[in-house]
């Protein structure tokens, strides 16, 4: 176990080097940020007294050398447009990120879960094969366009709910959070429900598919046939088998709920990471581009470590002491 866990530990930091090499080679080309920060009016004698101080003309490698340094530290340098430390900025838009990504993964797993036992179970029946038809819907309609079909619907021509922002916020614990608040619910709902469709509906085809492989399994065949009833089979002894997978495949789409969040924030203008990341693009502000792929990195990382060590606790066959002495 202990082998295991340093091995991935070691996977995962030369996995955030190589994130972060990448990431800071990458932005480092994209425009000038000197040019976005100083006027027309500005002498060369200036400019180049500026690109000295950021450090822009020391070589790429000594640049990324003290990025890396510096992030260990929590220190991701100064926005070049906002004039602020990157790690201020990020506290103050990592709470809205992580409050649509933590509502629509619980969207997505609260329906999916249930959605796919339940056409798994009655897959011959008419609410199947419509819970079935309209996953398609799912599946096929880009993220950003179902953003927007939602806004039409229940922003501009019903005026239920807001079309942007996040709405009022409460801080608790040095955090903002819009979800204990009426308006911050009410500017939630559209956003969450289009970062968790695609989502819920890959669970729930794959929580149905599962479900339908276990139920054809021998050992579900003898429980039935010692006359177990059919909601101890399905749920006692199917399910759980079910989830095994459904569970790794879960946490990986939680991962992938945080880079579809620069879409979503994007077209709702909701004020957090991935909108950010956007409005830094179109500035080149270098050091809060590579900052913000760096933590979404790391939190990719951190969750797939967290996957492999559920999964080798799991499952046992991934224990290779285990499998020297069944042999």
């Amino acid at each position: 176990m202990i082998a295991y866990l340093v091995n991935r530990i070691f996977q995962a930091f030369f996995t955030m080097l190589a994130v972060a090499m990448v990431a800071f080679v990458l932005f480092n080309f994209v425009g000038d940020p000197v040019s976005n920060m100083v006027g027309q009016e500005t002498t060369t004698e200036d400019y180049e007294a500026l690109r000295k101080k950021l450090g822009l003309n020391d070589p790429t490698i000594m640049q990324f050398g003290r990025f890396v340094a510096n992030a260990a530290q929590g220190n991701f340098g100064i926005s070049y447009r906002m004039q602020r430390p990157v790690a201020d900025i990020i506290a103050e838009r990592l709470p809205a990120s992580l409050e649509l990504v933590f509502v629509a993964a619980v969207f997505a797993i609260g329906m999916g879960v249930p959605l796919g036992v339940y056409t798994g179970l009655k897959r011959d029946s008419w609410g199947s094969t419509f819970v079935m038809a309209g996953s398609l819907l799912g599946v096929s309609l880009p993220t950003f366009l179902i953003g927007i079909l939602l806004i039409y619907v229940f922003s501009v021509q019903l005026g239920w709910l807001p079309s942007f922002g996040r709405g009022a916020t409460v801080e608790v614990g040095g955090l903002n959070l819009g979800m204990l608040t009426l308006k911050g619910w009410r500017s939630l709902i559209l956003p969450a429900i289009t970062l968790s469709l695609y989502q819920m509906t890959l669970i729930m085809r794959l929580c149905r598919s599962e479900m339908i492989e276990v139920l054809r399994t021998d050992y579900i065949r003898f429980a039935l046939a010692r006359g177990l009833t059919d909601r101890a089979v399905n749920f006692s002894h199917a399910l759980k088998n079910t989830l095994v997978p459904v569970i790794t495949i879960i946490g990986l789409l939680v991962g992938r709920m945080i880079a579809f969040a620069i879409v979503v924030e994007t077209v709702f203008q909701w004020p957090g990471m991935g909108l950010l990341f956007i409005t830094a693009v179109e500035f080149a502000d270098i050091p809060v581009m590579a900052s913000y792929l760096l933590l979404v990195a790391l939190m990719f990382v951190t969750i797939n470590f967290i996957i492999d060590i559920l999964y080798y606790v799991i499952d046992p066959r991934l224990k290779p002491e285990r499998a020297i002495s069944q042999t």
